[in-house]
């Protein structure tokens, strides 16, 4: 077992140095699932809005920047190779975007004296992460195509390819183990094969930020499904979104003070089902003494595996976040628990459903429409 691991952390560096070489291209097809089963991206629940004078398309970079996704896709490859916790960071970056007034790129912005940003609201604040990547993807663009490739594409472009790069990163580890175990012993192939989607680009950049629509949009840990569903719904987006979304906790980390709900009552009441006790306690053992800054895997089962697991989990009381396991609490509605349900059942319906959400939620603009933002030349500070 000790040799497996050196020889796994010995993969996990070569990949880093190797990344951008041996990186696969972007899949620019239809959306498609594992399976291969085309999506509707307009299905079900609430319309977003497309947005004020400016459309998004799959092609809008290729008259002047070209490369732009390849840039982007290298860049998250390189950085998921050497850090896969970074897949689930960039992936949190476009959703804690988008979710305040629009995908314009206001999450970026940096404070100045004379301006507050959403760096600082509770839910960012010491939790969100992956800004270097965006930088240093920003600055090689803005070599090869000046002002041309906005923030809030560069953070969708990242987001997708998060996704993709944690699977090949786990194809990768899971072909070098099994030629390591000839010599060993055999154990079935680690799985992979999340969804991809052709990203709709064309968005622009914010010229200033919300710190009270990031600390009042975003969705907090402790929500119930009723305060979720609200959420999703005053920016536009369905009760089927946010199940599929949520799914994007099948990978990351979390610090041990956004679940300490769940695990407070351990052992003083009998409010938790027999089935989840055992992992409760383990996460209560984790999290002692560690004054809450203890990190927890979001899919204990799976955690670098962009799968299906997270909504097993919660069938099996084993969600890490309050919010997480509401969704499969009969109180939270028999739609949204059948929703969990089915995703369980089906990784490739998951997939479908996730892509075709994600989408939806790209489409999320500013209130005043794109037309009225800018390219930033540094996604920190306005031009």
């Amino acid at each position: 077992m000790e040799l497996a691991t050196v020889a796994l952390a010995f993969l996990l560096a070569a990949l880093a140095a190797a990344a951008a070489a041996a990186a696969t291209p972007v899949n620019k097809s239809c959306v498609t699932g594992s399976a291969g089963a085309s999506v509707s991206i307009g299905y079900g629940g609430a319309g977003a809005s497309a947005g004020v004078g400016v459309s998004l398309g799959g092609d809008a970079y290729r008259p002047d920047c070209p490369l732009a996704e390849e840039i982007v896709r290298a860049a998250v490859e390189n950085a998921v190779a050497a850090d896969p916790r970074m897949a689930a960071s960039l992936l949190r970056l476009h959703f804690h975007d988008c979710f305040v007034n629009g995908c314009d790129g206001s999450v970026l912005l940096d404070d100045t004296p004379f301006f507050i940003g959403e760096k600082t609201a509770g839910p960012n604040a010491n939790s969100l992460r992956g800004f270097e990547v965006i930088d240093a993807i920003k600055t090689q663009l803005e070599q090869l195509c000046p002002q041309t490739v906005s923030c809030a594409d560069v953070l969708a472009i990242a987001a997708r390819d998060s996704v993709v790069a944690v699977s090949l990163l786990i194809d990768r580890i899971s072909h070098f183990m099994q030629r390591f175990k000839r010599v060993t012993h055999r154990s079935p192939p680690m799985q992979s094969g999340g969804p991809s989607w052709q990203v709709e680009l064309g968005r622009k950049d914010s010229r200033t930020a919300s710190l009270q629509a990031a600390n009042s949009n975003l969705p907090a840990p402790t929500s119930g499904v009723a305060t979720l569903v609200q959420k999703f719904t005053d920016v536009g987006l369905s009760a089927k979104d946010m199940v599929a979304l949520s799914g994007a906790h099948t990978i990351g980390k979390a610090r041990c003070t956004t679940f300490s709900a769940r695990i407070a009552s351990v052992g003083v009441s009998a409010g938790s089902a027999a089935k989840d006790m055992g992992f409760l306690q383990s996460l209560q053992q984790l999290c002692a003494g560690s004054a809450g800054s203890a990190l927890a895997h979001l899919d204990l089962a799976t955690p670098a595996i962009f799968d299906n697991q997270y909504y097993i989990n919660l069938l099996s009381g084993e969600g890490l976040l309050p919010s997480d396991q509401a969704l499969a609490s009969p109180a939270g509605g028999e739609d949204i628990a059948a929703l969990v349900a089915d995703y369980a059942f089906d990784a490739a319906l998951f997939f479908d459903d996730f892509a075709a959400s994600m989408l939806r939620m790209g489409r999320l603009a500013p209130s005043g429409g794109r037309a009225a933002g800018e390219v930033r030349r540094n996604c920190r500070v306005v031009n």
